[in-house]
Parts: structure tokens; sequence; C-alpha cells
């Protein structure tokens, strides 16, 4: 990006809540069904049809609100939101306006604030199907399943805080993990459950103009976030350098091209005409139901990130790795409790354990891994049985079979020697092998030790102790 310019960048963000039904009725909303399979005449806007709140959605909101360090309001309502599109049954969306559930919010990214200005309630719409191949480009016709349409969703909207692609990246990060923890969201990206727009606008640095913004959707990943702002932030500096003007519009990302095009003009809110909801009332939202929500609300990993740093001396970025995924923070967990060497585990379990897991795209309950494991191979290793080499060929057979660590480094022969007088013979007999190089590391060719260090580790197949093995050849090769 030009050095010139910085970037002013909001998200928002649609995450479906996890309820086993819908936010005004009680059809499924479970994925994957048969088109048109799960509706009725509330989810299709059919006249006469009233819709009722689903209370799970309510409770749901405000814990998430509490864990985005928002506001709950004590009055909140719901409003129709007027816009015309083949997959929204009504005319209007029901959502929320003026009296959002939670506001003024906030996560903290690589020690930056990012403001969160509302968190509010809404229906999802339905979905468009193109289908039947056109002679040139596109479809011939459009189906529409309403399947999704009154799956209830947080609108999460951020203050535009935000100034370049990675720490949009970041902020997605942070939220999708904190919602998925708190088990409010699955946060599944394949499936629409955690959707994201992105509002993006240019302006000179050290200026605090908020300039015409450009809103961009279709962006499937978090990747797919990242580059379309990238591309957007560049396309407008092109237009601002040769004086061009930026329109206020929305785009979509063209992950083929890696360029943003114009879908439509973006409207302003006063063109939704907002209006009250006249069919649901407003909700009076307790101090006390609040704080039985908040009780429920677990430890949440910017907390046990600090946790593990300043208790369990784990490097920042290996904590932070850990509280991405709420199975490693609970295996984790159990790890800590039982007493395990954290620093050891954590090297195991970021190490192997990890890179088998996204090897054979597997989540930690798939596998046959258990804390015994890990107590074992650490026990194992602080007790110089095995070496840190043995202890990932052991990790993935046990990840593999679930047999216990003992059994698996006997049947694979990877018990270390550390015994002195077996590894000291092994010594001798490689100083008499190689005489010539004995005596050039003794007129001063110290870097010949390497070149001992790897035959005997050859000679011992991969068994011997490093550390008296590095101590009996400073013994005798001076």
């Amino acid at each position: 990006m030009n050095n010139k310019y910085e970037a002013v960048i909001g998200l928002e963000v649609h995450a479906q809540l996890k309820t086993q039904t819908k936010i005004f009725c009680n059809c499924s909303i479970a994925f994957g069904s048969e088109p048109n399979t799960q509706v009725c005449a509330v989810c299709l806007g059919l006249p006469g049809a009233l819709p009722v709140l689903n209370k799970m959605a309510l409770n749901l909101a405000i814990k998430a609100g509490l864990a985005l360090n928002c506001s709950i309001a004590n009055t909140t309502k719901f409003d129709r939101k007027n816009y015309f599109y083949p997959d929204l049954p009504k005319g209007y969306q029901i959502s929320q306006f003026d009296k959002p559930i939670c506001y003024n919010g906030h996560l903290v990214i690589d020690d930056k604030k990012i403001r969160i200005k509302r968190a509010h309630l809404e229906e999802d719409a339905g979905k468009l199907v193109h289908a039947g191949a056109a002679r040139l480009h596109g479809s011939q016709y459009s189906l529409v399943d309403f399947n999704r349409s009154g799956v209830p969703l947080l609108e999460i909207v951020s203050e535009p805080d935000i100034n370049s692609a990675e720490e949009a990246r970041k902020y997605l990060t942070e939220l999708r993990n904190i919602l998925r923890y708190i088990d409010v969201c699955d946060g599944n990206l394949e499936e629409g459950s955690f959707r994201c727009d992105a509002n993006v606008s240019i302006r000179l640095k050290g200026s605090q103009d908020l300039n015409t913004r450009v809103e961009i959707k279709n962006m499937n990943s978090f990747k797919s976030v990242k580059n379309a702002i990238e591309s957007e932030i560049e396309r407008q500096i092109e237009v601002n350098q040769s004086a061009g003007k930026i329109n206020q519009e929305t785009r979509l990302y063209d992950e083929a091209t890696g360029k943003t095009h114009v879908m439509r003009s973006k409207e302003e809110a006063n063109d939704y005409r907002y209006f009250p909801e006249p069919d649901l009332v407003p909700n009076e939202i307790s101090h006390a139901f609040i704080n039985e929500i908040k009780a429920s609300l677990p430890v949440l990993p910017v907390q046990l990130r600090q946790k593990y740093v300043n208790e369990f001396n784990l490097a920042y970025d290996d904590a932070y790795v850990i509280t991405e995924d709420k199975q490693l923070i609970e295996f984790f967990e159990n790890i800590l409790d039982q007493k395990i060497n954290p620093k050891m585990a954590s090297n195991l379990l970021l190490g192997p354990t990890i890179a088998y897991l996204k090897e054979n795209k597997l989540e930690l309950n798939q596998t046959k891994l258990k804390i015994d494991h890990f107590k074992d191979l650490v026990d194992s290793l602080e007790s110089a049985k095995i070496s840190f080499t043995a202890a990932k060929q052991v990790l993935n057979k046990a990840i593999e079979t679930g047999d216990s660590v003992n059994n698996i480094v006997d049947s694979l022969g990877l018990s270390q020697i550390s015994d002195i007088d077996t590894l000291k013979k092994y010594v001798l007999e490689l100083m008499e092998k190689y005489p010539s190089q004995l005596q050039e590391y003794r007129s001063g060719k110290t870097k010949l030790r390497g070149f001992f260090q790897g035959e005997l580790m050859k000679a011992t197949k991969g068994k011997a102790n490093p550390q008296v093995l590095n101590k009996l050849l400073d013994e005798n090769l001076n």
C-alpha cells in the first residue's frame, strides 16, 4: 500500500446462533436438508402468521455480547427493515435498528482496542440457487430455497478502527474463536454460519476524515477477506491518484481475478424505511437475568492466554495457538489438571500433534489421543527413556492406534541409550575407526565435532541420549 495513505476498515459479521429452531418459529435450522422442507407460514411470510421470539436466541445474543465486552440493553425491540429481494418472502426483514440488544463492546488485537458498535438480532433471508446453463454467461433461471429464511443471526458491527487487511483477519479470527468457545456459533464458514462484509475506505495518513466507503461481499474465508480488502485498498488508491471518484457501492470479490467489481449502489439507512415491528413487543431484560448469563460464561481465551504466559511460562505465540481451538484448550486444561509439565506438553501438542491433525484433516476429538498418552510421553522424556525425535513417532502411533506409550516404545524399539559404559564403548570405537579426523580435531578443526556426533547417532540408530553423548565426546575428544 502507498505510504501516503491508510485504510479505514469496519467489519460486519453475521454469526448464526446455535439454536435448534428459527428465531420466530419452530422450524428446524439443520443444515443440508432438501430445499423448502424446513418452512412454515411464519418463515414464509404468509398473511396472518405471527412471529414469536425464540428465547434461546435472546440468551445466546446476550452471552455473546458479554463475551465481547458489550453493554446489554435493558430494553430492546425489533424493527422492520424494508427492501425487496426474491429470497425475502415478506418484503422486509425483522431486525433491530435504534435499540440493539448489545452495544459499546470491544476486542483487543495486538494491544489495540477494536471497538464494537453494536451486536443485534435479526432473521436470515432465504437462498437463491442459480441454475440452467446459459448460452453465454451465468444461468437461465433462479430457484429459491426458504430453509434458511428465519434462521437466527447476530450481526456484529465494528467501528472503523481497523487499518489493515491483516488486522481485519486477526479480528475475525479472534471473534470466531470466542463465539465458538462459548458455544454461541459453530463458526462454519463453508456452511455460511459465520459470514463477513467489509466496509473499506482510504485517507491520507494523519487525517481523521472518514471518506466514502465501499462495502465488499462474497468472501468465504479469512484469507479471502484479507485478499479482498488488500485488492480494494489498492483500487481506491489508484482511483484517488488519477483524480477519480470513489462511489458508495457494494462490490463483490472475485477469487479468480483477485479483484472486486460493482454489484449495486449502496443503500443508506433511510432507504430501508425502518419502523418498529408491530407484531413483537419490546423486551425488558433485567440485571438479574444478565448476571445469570454472565455467571455461565467460561474463562475466555484472552484470559487463558494470560494464564498460560504468566503462570506456566509459555511463549505468547504458543498460548495463542492453543486458545484458537476449543478442543486444544480443553485438552491443555486437562494436561494442567494432571500436573503434567506444561512446557514440554505444549511442545508436543503444538508441534507433532497439530502437524498430524493438519496433514490428515482431523479434529483432535476424531483421534485416539488421550491425556494418559501425554502423561507417559512427558515422563519418558523427563526420565530420558526416549528422545524428542522418538516421542514424535510414539505420538503419531498413539493418535492412530490408541495403544499405550510403553507398548509403542517397545514395539518400535525406541528406548534411548543412556548407560554411560555402553555409550563410551561406541565413542572409543569411533575414535579408533577415524584416527585422522581425531587428529585434525585435536589440532584445531573443532567443526569435526559435528561429524563425530553424527556418526555416533548413526551407530546407535538415533537412540543415544544426546546429553550423555555430548559429555562423553567432550571427555574423550580432547
